[in-house]
């Protein structure tokens, strides 16, 4: 994994979907900020703790998004984990959200710390949910960010729907 920050782009009906690392992890905040307004997303999903977002300088993204018009919802979850109950009952909710975003051609970008096991965990259930296959959906994430989907647990999860 590349100590930079970019956002690796896939299409998902008519809109995209982005996976990023968090904003400040491997650089200046403000710098990956401003790529993530220039991606432009309608949504961006934070899987990271309160915690991890305070120790790379990211605690006010959602604040930050906000001057830019962009829907933010957080999602914590640990990490290499998959949701606990409180983040699983607010799914149904956030995947709502983001379904009618990327049926307007609108973008949604997932990150947790690393771009990696969570932000992958949610896109890929996002895709199965939208009707996609979980291996091809988890081979399409999966040629546009390798390390998505890092944990047998965020796997049953994000799989789940097709199950």
């Amino acid at each position: 994994m590349p100590n930079s920050f970019t956002i690796s782009d896939l299409a998902l009906g008519s809109g995209h979907l982005g996976i990023c690392p968090l904003p400040g992890r491997w650089g200046r905040y403000s710098d990956d900020l401003a790529t993530i307004q220039k991606w432009r997303p309608s949504l961006v999903l934070s899987m990271t703790t309160a915690d991890e977002m305070a120790a790379h300088g990211a605690s006010s993204l959602k604040a930050d998004l906000a001057t830019g018009s962009i829907a933010w919802h957080h999602l914590p979850i640990r990490d290499f984990d998959a949701p606990d109950a409180e983040t699983v009952a607010r799914w149904t909710e956030v995947s709502s959200l983001a379904q009618h975003a990327l049926s307007q051609g609108g973008k949604v970008l997932a990150h947790c710390k690393g771009g990696c096991g969570r932000s992958g965990m949610m896109l890929l259930r996002l895709m199965v949910e939208m009707g996609e296959d979980p291996d091809k959906a988890l081979a399409r994430l999966r040629h546009a960010r390798p390390c998505a989907v890092e944990t047998e647990a965020q796997m049953l999860w994000a799989t789940q729907p097709a199950r």
